[in-house]
């Protein structure tokens, strides 16, 4: 999907988003009575239009109607809309017409918003909407990269910057610039008694999967999850979160088609720069190539694994530096290995397969991911009652995911079958810091 935003009807309580499927650029509309409940939410309802970037707004005509950029003329395009229907007038540029319709005129200050061209941290600002408080003041949302001028490491993506905007009657708006730090007009006073789902976004996570509870709101898949395959403290052990396998793994298909089988990963958005996202994996393997983990994961074509993984014993590429090793499996024997692997369009390491230490097989592993600098992930695991024992598999870039989630995943890599299950529990991410300069 393409960018969206939620604009909320005054008086109607009512909140609407338009969105555009990507492949057959295909648009439609979301309404909900509450937008912080995901059951308030509709079906989709469609509209035509050739284009990305849709937006509705209501002009004082008492007519609503949707904006978007054109897929190939360029320019702006509006046109009236039902929003109930999906039922759209004739587009037109949004130079022309009368009453919602326009006439527009430019603002000589264009580009009203921009750090092209500086050495600001924050960098693609661009997709600004404005809106007015209960004040009466006025602000400006956007989307920008925490890049700096090179674009090389930004892992957290697109993320939503507000600035303070004043708007005097029959000028154009003047927008102040992003920064990392920022003043404006006043906010009112801090207050988290505010009703929805999950946790604020400031906040870490300790979840335990817990008997009678579900996963967060906050955690996402990213294909349509099927339901089976995500248990939450099943019988046979509880306090985790057993997945079943999906035969794709995260690269699926092509990097990009999935079909409707479904891939089994569930995960949250890295909403800091420096963090530690941990987790416990029991998992016992018994095929080739039967593999969980956790992963930092973009799309499927941009993704950097480290899991346990079902492979012939001569399969290795390294072995971990722990005194304890004491392989004394026959070569060409399945068994279980710690393996890294990357994908992304930008270069990743090789391989790395290492056989489980003999002392850790059995037992609970603790996997984890640690941003401790904008530039580098570190990938470590080692025994969940043995902390000392971590080892550390490898220090990554984060480029190859700069274009992102955290979280597990469990595949049998296109072997058919039911496969292993994977129990994941202890899940924890805890902020640890933000660059923003």
């Amino acid at each position: 999907m393409y960018t969206r935003i939620i604009p909320i009807v005054a008086g109607l309580l009512t909140a609407y988003t338009t969105c555009t499927l990507a492949e057959e650029m295909e648009q439609v509309i979301f309404k909900a009575t509450d937008p912080y409940d995901p059951a308030s939410w509709s079906n989709a309802v469609h509209f035509d239009f050739e284009g990305y970037d849709t937006e509705p707004f209501w002009d004082v005509d008492g007519k609503s109607y949707i904006t978007g950029a054109h897929a190939w003329k360029v320019g702006i395009e509006l046109a009236e809309a039902n929003l109930e229907t999906g039922e759209v007038g004739e587009w037109r540029t949004i130079w022309n017409g009368t009453g919602g319709m326009g006439p527009y005129e430019s603002n000589p200050a264009n580009p009203v918003l921009s750090n092209a061209n500086t050495t600001e941290y924050f960098q693609a600002v661009g997709h600004a909407d404005l809106f007015q408080d209960a004040s009466g003041n006025w602000w400006g949302v956007a989307l920008s990269v925490r890049s700096g001028p090179s674009y090389l490491h930004f892992p957290m993506v697109r993320e939503t910057v507000m600035v303070p905007v004043t708007w005097s009657t029959g000028e154009f708006p003047v927008w102040s610039p992003v920064r990392g730090e920022m003043s404006g007009w006043p906010f009112p006073p801090k207050n988290t008694d505010v009703k929805g789902p999950g946790p604020f976004i400031f906040e870490g996570d300790e979840v335990d999967f817990e008997a009678g509870s579900t996963l967060p709101a906050h955690f996402t898949h990213w294909r349509f999850p099927r339901p089976e395959s995500f248990t939450v403290s099943p019988p046979e052990q509880r306090n985790s979160l057993r997945i079943n396998p999906s035969r794709l793994n995260l690269t699926a298909l092509n990097g990009n088609y999935a079909g409707p089988e479904g891939q089994s990963f569930v995960g949250r958005r890295q909403q800091d720069t420096l963090f530690t996202y941990s987790v416990n994996l029991d998992f016992h393997p018994s095929s080739l190539e039967e593999e969980a983990g956790v992963s930092v994961f973009l799309t499927q074509n941009h993704h950097l694994d480290l899991g346990v993984v079902m492979l012939p014993s001569n399969s290795s590429t390294v072995t971990l530096p722990y005194s304890g090793n004491g392989m004394t499996r026959r070569s060409g024997t399945l068994t279980p290995h710690l393996r890294f692997r990357g994908e992304s369009y930008v270069p990743v390491p090789d391989d790395i397969i290492s056989p489980l230490p003999e002392a850790w097989l059995g037992r609970t592993l603790r996997l984890e991911i640690r941003a401790s600098n904008m530039t580098h992930y570190s990938l470590s695991a080692g025994p969940a009652d043995a902390i000392s024992e971590t080892r550390t598999i490898l220090d990554v870039s984060n480029e190859p995911v700069s274009w992102g989630f955290t979280g597990v995943y469990c595949t049998t890599n296109g072997r058919n079958g039911t496969g292993t299950p994977a129990y994941f529990s202890k899940w924890r991410y805890t902020p640890q810091g933000q660059y923003r300069n």
